[in-house]
């Protein structure tokens, strides 16, 4: 009993003593003391790597009952650079005066410099992926506007900056999705494949769509694509290049075109949710591929009288001309827009090798045989299918 008391008089003196010794919260940082990083955009120019980063105080970017509505969030943008991207990326932590967190970022940019080389996105990705604060699926896009221009933007009504087309593509793309988004780990998987041409989403800056009563007030936009070959980024397609484009994206939500043409629309119709497939034959040492679509589509503007078979019959053969447009585009540069190729590397690799180790271009304009699109129209909105 005495042995018991003893120990439990021990334990009473001890567990105090070591209760001093605790270093509650050594870890932790004051998070208003810490530059948050919310973009970051990449250059190469004179021999050396140039990093842009977007800093936001998110005191002033959180909803809350003291914000004030449409008050300017203000963004901070830092800059290093050096002989590589890690060099960089520590300059500028010698002028951040704040630690510098990075589990924030929601956007990569590359200017179009940077994408010439392909080892600077591999070297960039390596760094970026290593580092255990950055994620893995954040968009990415390139562009020919100065970066400083590009992490500057606010969206409209003084919303933060994290609201644009570069930092939330999602809240647009609902509605209009013509060029879909693209994470960072799926473009370094799709440059990794042997067979076709990734696509990067373009991002630009209108300067005149919009004002803020008269003055004028400048917006992001998609204005086309850059398209790899490895992992060098070969060409840049305007949006008007890519029109055919959109319909091959199985993640599309929904996008607009007239009918029978732009110069003389007899109607305007919705397109969502399409569905797509390839199938490709071997004749004589080429290849040929046939593309199979079925979409939905509702009438969204009516100019004359039409029959809903007359509708999805337009709708179908502007569909087939605009894919058959984006696919000469391609030709003409030799950039496999639609990946038709993946087709045959993944059902035939051994056909695949063989015509790929005869060296150039493995299609032609005459490779696309056929372009089967049907197109059911689903409903004709609060109206019927009349204009008077």
């Amino acid at each position: 009993m005495r042995a018991v008391r003893r120990k439990l008089l021990l334990l009473a003196g001890v567990i105090p003593m070591l209760l001093l010794l605790l270093t509650s919260c050594w870890n932790s940082k004051d998070i208003q003391n810490m530059a948050y990083i919310t973009a970051i955009g990449f250059d190469y120019e004179n021999g050396k790597y140039v990093t842009y980063v977007q800093v936001l105080n998110f005191s002033n970017v959180a909803k809350s009952e003291s914000n004030q509505s449409g008050r300017s969030v203000p963004t901070w943008i830092g800059k290093g650079e050096g002989t590589s991207v890690t060099q960089s990326f520590n300059s500028i932590y010698s002028t951040a005066q704040l630690r510098v967190f990075w589990g924030h970022v929601k956007a990569l940019v590359f200017s179009e410099r940077f994408l010439e080389e392909g080892e600077r996105i591999r070297s960039t990705y390596d760094l970026v992926n290593r580092y255990r604060e950055i994620r893995y699926n954040i968009p990415v896009y390139g562009t020919r506007e100065p970066l400083r221009d590009i992490l500057a933007m606010k969206s409209n009504l003084n919303l933060s900056p994290l609201q644009t087309v570069m930092e939330s593509p999602e809240m647009s793309y609902s509605q209009r999705s013509d060029i879909l988004p693209l994470h960072g780990y799926k473009l370094i998987a799709l440059i990794n494949e042997p067979a076709g041409a990734p696509l990067l989403p373009s991002l630009a800056i209108d300067r005149e769509a919009w004002t803020e009563d008269t003055d004028p007030k400048s917006m992001f936009k998609i204005d086309g694509a850059y398209f790899f070959k490895g992992t060098v980024a070969k060409d840049w397609f305007s949006e008007d290049d890519l029109k055919g484009y959109r319909w091959m994206q199985k993640k599309l939500q929904r996008s607009i075109i007239n009918i029978p043409n732009d110069i003389e629309p007899e109607a305007a119709i919705v397109i969502e949710n399409p569905s797509n497939s390839v199938h490709h034959t071997v004749r004589d040492g080429h290849v040929y591929f046939t593309i199979n679509l079925k979409l939905n589509a509702y009438v969204d503007e009516l100019r004359r009288n039409l029959k809903k078979q007359e509708i999805e019959k337009m709708a179908s053969q502007t569909i087939e001309n605009q894919i058959r447009h984006t696919f000469m585009k391609g030709m003409a540069r030799k950039v496999d827009i639609f990946n038709l190729t993946e087709c045959l590397y993944r059902e035939n690799p051994k056909k695949w090798r063989e015509l790929n180790s005869e060296g150039g271009f493995m299609i032609d304009k005459e490779s696309l045989v056929n372009v089967k699109v049907d197109v059911r129209l689903q409903h004709s909105g609060k109206y019927k299918l009349r204009v008077d």
